[in-house]
Parts: structure tokens; C-alpha cells; sequence
């Protein structure tokens, strides 16, 4: 019994000097409540949009101003033709374009009926349906507000249309997400055990004597799985278009270009992982635990990034995922060219330089 108690005292010494250990064990959890605590959520707010009103007249004005006091949208911009709709729906910050028919108020008044169209980027289409739901109950409650004062009702017509989704296919937001996680997620774990498989099989001492460099290790780990993660891309890629009906609106050539860099990325991220981590056991723990959950929740995948708490709003701006996410719709469901995805492109490209150089520091302060 005393050898079973000092087992278990001993036990209990390892896992406290271990930073790590502690991390994941009393860490790990915290971190994931605060994450579905704040982030799970069906609501939208601070949604940016934009107004095209072709009748300018007090009524439109005054829908306008009530739109806009409300937590729930933020007009961003103003269109002055039909041609801009477009055009600000591929920049991919406005979500939504309220657009009046001429003379809305003269109608309103005239034939107690007037028209507002409402169009939503549906590569969402849940936050899609949502918004347009929120924008009809502004609208019912401005039109019965004003019903009140007068014995014939009026009656506006909102006409939704929703824009590279018109038929609501939730598929076409969970392909882009679900082919980020696990381009992220396996290739991270294949690279995060590669360097602590070295030290637990004893063969990390060939690799500290061998005249070999630095990055030299680390391209030479990376590149096997570059190509392993190319295949798994075109797999997904071709199961979406094949199996799901998921369009592909845009180049191929540039969808293949975004994928190999954010495998990179994800690779990086791995051997990263892996120079600081002291066993495979706590590798693989620290890709799982504390990529998929930020991948998840942080991307804007599932769940709204504008409608989380601003700190999380600024850590998801750290996440890969998030940046890649945006790109696969702006390519598959937009067809949208370099030239709207240069700013997501160049933060992937200078995430994974980052990661590289960090991987090559750890890895030479090993060396030392």
C-alpha cells in the first residue's frame, strides 16, 4: 500500500513540474468554455450593409435612420447604381444591400404599397436568413408604427434575393469550413509529432550531429507532407463539386495556389508544435486541443465573427483558418480573383513565414 501511495504522490509530482502537462490539463478546459460560452450563438450583430435608394424621399430616409440605430446593423456604405452591388458583395466585408424602388414614399402613399429589396450574401446561408429576417421585422415594425396614424394601412413589400446561394444549400458554407479543418488539422498533426518522434526513439542525436542545417530539416520534414495534403485537397475538392453540387465559380489554378500556401501554413504550424513539444503524446494534444477548437469556433465557420465579443473578435484575426475560409468562398462561390483576396493571401503567406523562422530558431537553439 505505501509503495501505492508513493507511486501516486509520485505521480502527482511529475504532472506539477510539468508546465505543459498543466496547461492542458487545467488550461485546455477553461479556455474551451470561455470559447462556447462566448461564441455559440445564433444571433447577429454589427452586421455591415449597404443602402441603394433610388427614391431619396423622407420615408426611405427615416427606414434608414431606424436600420441603422438598431445594435444589429451597420451601414458601411452607400450605392448609387445597380452595378455596385456586386462589386461590394466580392470585397466580402458587407453582408447586406437594402435597395429602394424609385419614388418608395410617392407609392407608399399613392398605392399604400412600395417595394424594398433586400439582398444578402448567402455563402452564409444561415447568417444569410438571419439577416434577412431581422431586416423584415425592422420593416413590419416601422410599418405598423405607421399604420397607427392613419385608416388605410400601408403595405411594403420587402423582395429577398439571396446573392451565389439563391437556394440556401448549407452545404456550400460547410465544404469551405469542413476542407479548412482538416487540411489544418492533418497536417498539423502530422508534422507536430515528427521532431518528438525523433527524441523519443532516440534518433534526435543522429539528426544534431549531422552537418545538415537547420531549415534544411525542417523543408525536408515538411515536403512529404505538402504532397500528401495536396491529394487530400483534391479529394475534397472533387467529392464537393462531384458529390455535393458545390460550384466553383472561380480558377482553379488560383484555388490550387491558396490551398498548397495554407498547407504550408498548417505544416509550419506543425513543426512548430513539435519543436516544443517533449513527447508525441503532448504534440498531439496541443494540435487537437488547441487547433480545432480556435479553428471551429474562431474562423467564422459555424458561427458569426461579428457577432462575438471584440477580444475574440481580434484573436480570430490570428487564426489561419479564418483568412483561408474567406478565400475558398470568395473563389468557389464568388469567382472572385487575386485582386479581392490579395490582403487575405499575403497575411496566410506571412503567418507561415513566421512559422517557418520560428520552427528554425527552436530548432537551432537545440543545436546550442
Amino acid at each position: 500500500m505505501k509503495r501505492f501511495v508513493g507511486f501516486i504522490k509520485k505521480e502527482f509530482y511529475h504532472i506539477f513540474r510539468d508546465t505543459r502537462s498543466l496547461f492542458i490539463l487545467f488550461g485546455m478546459p477553461i479556455v474551451q468554455i470561455l470559447l462556447f460560452g462566448f461564441a455559440i450563438t445564433n444571433e447577429i450583430n454589427n452586421v455591415d450593409m449597404a443602402i441603394l435608394d433610388h427614391s431619396k424621399d423622407a420615408t426611405t430616409k427615416e427606414i434608414i435612420n431606424k436600420i441603422s440605430a438598431s445594435k444589429y446593423f451597420s451601414i458601411k456604405q452607400i450605392l448609387e447604381r445597380e452595378t455596385d452591388i456586386e462589386a461590394v458583395f466580392k470585397k466580402g466585408k458587407v453582408k447586406a444591400v437594402l435597395n429602394f424602388e424609385t419614388d418608395f414614399g410617392k407609392n407608399l402613399i399613392k398605392n399604400h404599397q412600395a417595394t424594398v429589396q433586400i439582398i444578402t450574401d448567402a455563402t452564409d446561408p444561415n447568417t444569410a436568413n438571419t439577416i434577412s429576417n431581422y431586416i423584415n421585422s425592422i420593416l413590419q415594425n416601422h410599418q405598423q408604427e405607421q399604420n397607427k396614424a392613419i385608416h388605410i394601412d400601408y403595405v411594403i413589400v420587402p423582395e429577398p434575393r439571396m446573392v451565389y446561394n439563391p437556394e440556401l444549400k448549407s452545404v456550400y458554407m460547410f465544404v469551405p469550413g469542413v476542407m479548412t479543418i482538416i487540411l489544418m488539422l492533418v497536417s498539423a498533426m502530422m508534422t507536430s509529432i515528427s521532431i518528438t518522434r525523433e527524441k523519443e526513439l532516440g534518433t534526435m542525436e543522429i539528426l544534431l550531429v549531422s552537418p545538415i542545417k537547420p531549415f534544411q530539416v525542417i523543408i525536408g520534414k515538411v515536403f512529404p507532407y505538402i504532397f500528401l495534403s495536396v491529394i487530400n485537397a483534391v479529394v475534397i475538392v472533387l467529392l464537393s463539386i462531384f458529390i455535393f453540387k458545390m460550384p466553383v465559380q472561380g480558377s482553379l489554378f488560383l484555388l490550387a495556389l491558396e490551398s498548397v500556401l495554407f498547407i504550408i501554413s498548417a505544416l509550419a504550424l506543425g513543426i512548430l508544435i513539435s519543436t516544443i513539444s517533449a513527447t508525441q503524446q503532448t504534440a498531439m494534444m496541443i494540435s487537437l486541443m488547441g487547433l480545432m477548437l480556435p479553428v471551429i469556433l474562431l474562423s467564422g465557420f459555424i458561427f458569426p465573427i461579428s457577432s462575438m465579443p471584440l477580444p475574440l473578435q481580434v484573436l480570430s484575426n490570428i487564426i489561419p483558418a479564418k483568412w483561408f475560409i474567406i478565400i475558398l468562398k470568395g473563389i468557389m462561390l464568388k469567382g472572385v480573383g487575386l485582386e479581392f483576396i490579395w490582403k487575405e493571401t499575403l497575411i496566410l503567406l506571412g503567418m507561415t513565414i513566421l512559422f517557418i523562422g520560428l520552427s528554425v530558431k527552436k530548432y537551432k537553439i537545440r543545436l546550442e
